[in-house]
C-alpha cells in the first residue's frame, strides 16, 4: 500500500528476515525469515499430499507458532482453514471435519484424546492426520515439514479462514465465502484496512499481543493481520490478568483485541499489583465480542487512558465502531456503522424501526457474500433481503448510535414485561465480590419467568447467605425493583470460553428441565 510501508507477510520478510514475527506463550521468538520458511514448507507439504486450491484443512491447536503458520499457509496455497475450537469433543470436532470435506487435520498432545476419537469418526485418512506431540494414530507434525523446500511455491492464490459459527442450538454452521481470486500478497497487502478504523498504521513501532485462542474469528483475523501490517504478535495460551500485564509491559505492547471479561477480571486485581506494571506503551485496546458493563469501561479508561475502542461484528460481517471519545459522549454504545457497512433494526415483519424502539439488529458490508456451508436453510433463516442477523436485539439513539439490549434468546419475559439480563449482570458485576455473573429466566407459574442470577465470586471469597445478602444491598438503589434477581445461586465454575462467551444455556437448561415454552 502507497505510503505506508512494505504490507503483507510475505514481502515483508523477503525484506527484513530478522525482524520479531511471534513471541510464544514460553517466549520462544521466532523472526519474519523463520516463519516465512516454516509457512513454505508447510504449503509443499500439504501440496506433496495432494491437496489443490479449494481444499480444506483442520486444525486444533493452542495459541503456537504452528497454529499462525498453518493459517498463513492456507491464505498463499489457495486452501480453506477451520481452526476449531479444541473446548469441543470428539464427536462434535468430526462433524465439523466430516462436515466441511477436510483433507488435512493437525492437532495437539494436549488434546489427544478427543482428537483421536474425531479422526476415528470422520473416517479421515490418517496418513493425512498430523500431531505436535504424540498423538496415537496420528504422524509427527514433523513428517509434514521435514525437506520440504523453504522457498515460496510457485503456483500461489488465496485462501480463506473457515470459521463454525457456535450458535445456540442445532450443529455449528460453517461461515464459507469464495476464494479471492487476487495473487495472495495482493490481500494480504490489503488486509488491514480495518486497522486503519482504530489509528493503527503498518509498521510504526506496533507491538500486538493475542491474550484469546486463535480458534475463534477476530482473534484469529487479528494475529494473521498484525503479521500482514509488519507488527511482531506476543501469543498467549492460559490467560490471566497478571501474565497480560507482564507481556505488555516487556513487549511495549500497543494494540490487542480484548474481551469485556478479561477488564472484569483485571480491574478485581489488588491495586497495588495493577499498578505494578507499565501499560504507557497502550494505543488501542479494541474490545468486541460482548458486552461491556459502562462502570467497567470507565473504570479502565481511568485505568489505561483514552485507548479503549469497541466495535459491534460478527463472523458473517458488518458491524460498528465506538472510538474513545465518541462512546465518552454516548456510554454504552456499541457505535454508528463502519464505512462500507449498514446496520439496521426492524420489528418482527422486517420493518425499520424508528428511533429509540428496540429490535432485532441486521447488518450488511459492501462486497460481502456469505452462505452457512451446506445449510442453505440456515443462510435464508439469518438474511433479510441482503442484510444478516445474529439474533442481537437493539436500538439507535438520536444521533444514530448504536445501543445492544441483548440476545433474543436471552430476553426474559416477567409478567408481560421484557427484562434485559445484559443490564442486570452489568450492575451486580460491580460489586467487589464479583468475579462473574450471569442472569437468565427461569420458570415461574404465575409470571411466566422469573429472574435467577448466578454469581462466581472472587478467589477467598465465601458464598452464602452473608455475601447474598451484601449484593443483594448493593443493586438495590442502583436498578428498578422489576429487575432485582429473585434468587441469586453461586457457581465456583462459570461456562465462559476463554473468549470471554458466556454458556447461559448451560446454566438455565437445569432449571428448565420439564417445563415447556422456553425457545433458546
Amino acid at each position: 500500500m502507497e505510503g505506508l510501508g512494505t504490507t503483507g507477510f510475505w514481502k515483508i520478510a523477503e525484506e527484513n528476515r530478522d525482524r520479531l514475527a511471534i513471541a510464544d506463550p514460553d517466549y520462544n521468538e521466532i523472526s519474519f525469515g523463520e516463519l516465512y520458511d516454516l509457512v513454505n514448507q508447510i504449503s509443499h507439504g500439504l501440496r506433496w499430499m495432494g491437496l489443490r486450491p479449494g481444499d480444506h484443512i483442520s486444525t486444533t491447536l493452542p495459541n503456537c507458532i504452528q497454529q499462525v503458520a498453518l493459517c498463513l499457509a492456507a491464505y498463499q496455497s489457495g486452501y480453506y482453514v477451520t481452526t476449531i475450537n479444541w473446548h469441543l469433543v470428539g464427536p462434535e470436532i468430526a462433524y465439523i471435519l466430516g462436515n466441511a470435506e477436510s483433507k488435512a487435520y493437525i492437532t495437539h498432545e494436549r488434546f489427544a484424546d478427543e482428537s483421536k476419537r474425531a479422526l476415528d469418526e470422520a473416517g479421515l485418512d490418517p496418513s493425512r492426520a498430523f500431531s505436535i506431540g504424540p498423538v496415537d494414530g496420528f504422524r509427527a507434525f514433523s513428517d509434514l515439514v521435514d525437506g520440504q523446500p523453504k522457498e515460496r511455491p510457485e503456483e500461489l492464490s488465496s485462501g480463506s479462514i473457515m470459521f463454525y459459527t457456535s450458535g445456540t442450538t442445532g450443529r455449528p454452521k460453517g461461515v464459507r465465502r469464495a476464494l479471492d481470486p487476487r495473487h495472495p500478497d495482493e490481500v494480504a497487502s490489503g488486509s488491514g484496512m480495518l486497522f486503519l478504523l482504530f489509528g493503527i498504521m503498518p509498521h510504526d513501532d506496533h507491538v500486538e499481543i493475542t491474550q484469546a485462542p486463535t480458534y475463534h474469528t477476530a482473534v484469529n483475523n487479528w494475529t494473521t493481520t498484525a503479521l500482514h501490517w509488519g507488527h511482531p504478535v506476543v501469543l498467549m495460551d492460559r490467560w490471566t490478568p497478571e501474565a497480560a500485564l507482564e507481556r505488555i509491559e516487556k513487549y511495549k505492547v500497543t494494540y490487542s483485541h480484548m474481551v469485556p471479561t478479561m477488564f472484569n477480571r483485571m480491574l478485581k486485581m489488588p491495586e497495588e499489583m495493577r499498578n505494578a506494571y507499565d501499560v504507557s506503551s497502550l494505543r488501542a485496546m479494541i474490545h468486541a465480542a460482548a458486552p461491556c458493563p459502562i462502570e467497567t469501561k470507565w473504570k479502565m479508561f481511568e485505568w489505561w487512558g483514552d485507548v479503549i475502542w469497541e466495535y459491534y461484528a460478527a463472523t458473517e460481517g458488518g458491524g460498528t465502531i465506538a472510538p474513545p471519545q465518541e462512546w465518552k459522549k454516548h456510554p454504552g454504545t456499541v457505535g454508528r456503522a463502519w464505512p462500507n457497512s449498514e446496520v439496521i433494526v426492524v420489528d418482527a415483519e422486517g420493518n425499520e424501526l424508528p428511533v429509540g424502539e428496540s429490535g432485532t439488529i441486521y447488518m450488511k458490508m459492501a462486497g460481502n457474500t456469505f452462505e452457512y456451508y451446506k445449510a442453505d436453510d440456515k443462510t435464508k433463516e439469518a438474511r433479510l433481503r441482503d442484510f444478516f442477523t445474529v439474533g442481537d436485539i437493539g436500538y439507535f439513539n438520536g444521533e444514530g448510535y448504536l445501543f445492544l439490549n441483548d440476545r433474543a434468546n436471552d430476553m426474559i419475559i416477567a409478567g408481560g414485561v421484557n427484562i434485559y439480563p445484559q443490564e442486570i449482570e452489568g450492575v451486580i458485576q460491580q460489586h467487589d465480590k464479583v468475579q462473574d455473573i450471569a442472569v437468565f429466566g427461569i420458570p415461574h407459574k404465575d409470571l411466566g419467568e422469573e429472574i435467577k442470577a448466578v454469581v462466581e465470586l472472587i478467589p477467598g471469597a465465601e458464598a452464602g447467605d452473608a455475601v447474598r445478602d451484601d449484593i443483594v444491598a448493593f443493586y438495590q438503589d442502583k436498578m428498578a425493583k422489576q429487575k432485582w434477581p429473585h434468587s441469586i445461586d453461586f457457581t465456583n465454575d462459570m461456562p465462559r470460553d476463554p473468549n470471554g462467551k458466556l454458556y447461559k444455556r448451560k446454566l438455565r437448561d437445569p432449571y428448565w428441565e420439564g417445563h415447556e415454552g422456553k425457545i433458546v
